[in-house]
């Protein structure tokens, strides 16, 4: 199956789906995460937020899936934009 194909697929998968999708991708990519400028200032951008301190572990976990999330899909982008 191509890349193309299974692009045109995705909308056809349910929210379940598409989260389990996500995380056997994230798990495929994991260590593969590039140290970029964005990533270094939101790390420290979060250590010195007030609302850093009152964040539990699975919040933090949540915010940094989030954060993926939004990076990921900004790469998946560029190379089918021909960019």
């Amino acid at each position: 199956m191509s890349v193309a194909e299974i692009l045109e697929e995705l909308p056809k998968l349910s929210a379940t789906d598409r989260d389990l999708l996500f995380q056997r991708l994230a798990e495929m990519g994991a260590g593969e995460i590039e140290e970029t400028p964005e990533l270094l200032a939101a790390i420290d951008a979060a250590e010195v937020s007030p609302e850093a301190e009152d964040l539990s572990a699975e919040e933090m976990r949540q915010n940094v899936t989030r954060w993926a999330r939004e990076n990921a899909s900004q790469r998946l982008a560029s190379p089918l934009a021909g960019g």
